[in-house]
């Protein structure tokens, strides 16, 4: 059974949350404000996070960059916040995924099988691969380069675990949507676009002088190739 902490403020929707994920067969651990959020994930096995922004005393921003200093574990924002702006910079602080209140109780449960879905798979083929300094440990479900533990968050390990299985494979947008969010790519290029740069950005920290994703315009992206 897998265990979601619900960070949610509004108690009416905490209920609702509560009630109709435990009633689809999922723990849930529920807080009202970002204060115990650490103190929870230090004291309880939890799988992936449903997080509220507007929270009291904490806010949801915070909270979600003190997560990302520490775990990998998927992380749902849920938010009345709606532009544009705001989902690309909750992604570049570590979101995986972005509901925007009123939501559908079906679409919740549907984003959530997707993200565990894909731990899932990660944590079923557990193979060492390498290309040029960058390693994933498969049995740790975890990236190093130059001997440095890369923080990814779950889509952003999930991508890059895909280009380098399929080193000589170009993925379109398509696919990769497809293959990481389990759902249709509907031109929503910012999402993509800020997980792809958070990967880049974290990998040249470790490793400034080469480059490990290549952007084929007008097709998608795949692992660097040297020039020939």
């Amino acid at each position: 059974m897998s265990h979601i902490l619900l960070v949610e403020d509004d108690p009416e929707i905490n209920r609702l949350l509560t009630d109709f994920l435990t009633e689809n067969g999922y723990q849930v651990t529920s807080l009202f404000n970002g204060l115990h959020v650490q103190d929870c994930l230090a004291r309880e096995t939890i799988d992936l996070i449903l997080l509220d922004i507007m929270l009291p005393y904490r806010n949801g921003d915070r909270v979600l960059a003190d997560i990302r200093r520490q775990y990998t574990l998927p992380i749902i924002i849920i938010s009345a916040r709606e532009t544009t702006q705001n989902k690309i910079d909750l992604l570049r602080l570590g979101a995986d995924d972005y509901i925007t209140k009123p939501f559908d109780m079906e679409e919740v449960l549907a984003r959530i099988e997707s993200s565990l879905r894909r731990i899932q798979f990660q944590s079923a083929v557990p193979k060492r691969l390498q290309y040029k300094n960058l390693i994933f440990d498969g049995e740790k479900n975890t990236f190093f380069l130059n001997g440095q533990e890369l923080l990814l968050t779950a889509k952003e390990l999930a991508i890059l675990e895909l280009l380098m299985r399929y080193p000589d494979k170009i993925f379109s947008k398509a696919n990769l949507f497809q293959s990481v969010w389990n759902t249709e790519y509907l031109n929503e290029d910012n999402t993509l676009n800020v997980h792809i740069s958070n990967l880049r950005n974290k990998m040249k920290a470790f490793g400034p002088d080469e480059e490990y994703i290549d952007t084929v315009w007008g097709i998608g992206y795949r692992l660097h190739k040297a020039e020939e």
